[in-house]
């Protein structure tokens, strides 16, 4: 008997974690870039006003999704643009000659700048380890290590190599107890799980489009409070920083009010205007319904694959989880012969060593998860 092998149709596909599809995308994507097309290409002057005005939108899409209030947030490349224009802004009592508390399973590109970073801003990049044979950070470990001379506290909501999800609310109390500056990178679950910056209040807030929000590479979203944006005095900056982009006197600039001084030079669009058809289409979803349909299918891996020979990485509790099911084989070697299998039967997941992840999202199907737990008993039993 042949084993099954899924068409081409999203319905084993389990990369929700990295880039994200929705029904349509790709020709949404091909509509969005056309419209640019005729916009930037046509012999008038209806450009700006045309593509800043959709820039604009996708702004407004991030600043709902979180709840930020109007003028806090702004574009960026990626989440590591968004962490150096932050950093870069800051009152220098935040930074020097204190410390930066980050967990050990934080983004690695984060923890690659901030590396470089201390001895220029004079902070002490202070990172929580992993216990011994542990797949992620506990909570109650970085509280620990979490005192009166951290000025900023980088949390990761949800783990890249895990999926566990934070106590976000538990770790911000603490944070305001010590007097810190407390940022979250919701990369992972932006988009599956619900976030506001105000329950509890952060004080920024960094993501990309990609993954659960199931937009393009080089959209970024960088949100920063109220308060702390009247303070911040952005060392990258341009002629889009000001009040008045169109101020040209050398000796008289000066920053916008708000969070349009973190902007630069000339703003980058397209990947902006690429985004929004993902955009639109998750802010017109049933957000409880993709919630569940996720819950659904990983509670349906969980039990397909116990008892097979791996390590169990991410959590069982809804309610210290993402949106991902993570396990670790044996060796590398290993896991990339599984990933090949999978590949050979329309399952399409990925790997970091041994560590295969798998996140069902809007195109998965159940029977993407039959064949997926199918094939993985079939070669690792």
């Amino acid at each position: 008997m042949t084993a099954q092998r899924l068409d081409k149709d999203g319905s084993g596909y389990f990369l929700y974690h990295s880039i994200g599809q929705y029904p349509g995308k790709a020709e949404d994507i091909a509509a969005a870039m056309a419209e640019f097309a005729g916009v930037w290409g046509a012999p008038d002057d209806g450009q700006w006003g045309a593509i800043l005005g959709r820039r604009g939108e996708f702004i407004e899409h991030w600043r709902r999704l979180i709840g930020a209030p109007e003028g806090t947030v702004t574009t960026s490349e990626n989440v590591t643009a968004a962490l150096y224009a932050l950093i870069g802004a800051l009152p220098g009592k935040h930074l020097k000659g204190r410390k930066l508390l980050v967990a050990g399973d934080c983004f690695p590109s984060l923890h690659f700048l901030l590396t470089a970073l201390a001895p220029r801003f004079g902070f002490s990049l202070e990172t929580v380890p992993l216990r011994q044979g542990a797949s992620y950070v506990e909570g109650e470990d970085v509280i620990a290590q979490w005192d009166e001379t951290v000025g900023l506290a980088l949390l990761t909501w949800v783990s890249s190599t895990s999926s566990h999800r934070a106590d976000i609310a538990a770790l911000t109390a603490h944070g305001r107890k010590m007097g810190s500056l407390v940022g979250v990178d919701i990369t992972q679950a932006a988009g599956l799980l619900p976030f506001s910056v105000n329950e509890p209040a952060v004080d920024f807030t960094i993501s990309t489009s990609l993954k659960w929000m199931c937009g393009t590479p080089g959209a970024g979203m960088l949100h920063v409070a109220s308060d702390l944006i009247a303070v911040c005095e952005p060392e990258f900056r341009g002629w889009f920083s000001q009040e008045n982009p169109f101020s040209w006197d050398l000796d008289k600039f000066h920053y916008a009010s708000d969070i349009r001084r973190f902007d630069n030079g000339t703003p980058s669009v397209v990947s902006a205007l690429a985004s929004l058809p993902a955009m639109r289409w998750h802010a017109a979803q049933d957000q409880r319904a993709l919630l569940a349909h996720n819950r659904a299918l990983s509670d349906a891996i969980f039990a397909g694959i116990e008892g097979l020979p791996f390590s169990l990485v991410s959590p069982r509790d809804d309610n210290a989880r993402g949106g991902s099911v993570m396990i670790r084989l044996e060796d590398s070697q290993t896991a990339e012969g599984l990933l090949s299998k999978l590949r050979d039967r329309g399952i399409y997941a990925d790997r970091r060593d041994a560590l295969l992840r798998f996140s069902p999202g809007p195109v998965t199907t159940m029977d993407g998860v039959a064949v997926l737990v199918d094939a993985m008993r079939t070669h690792l039993a």
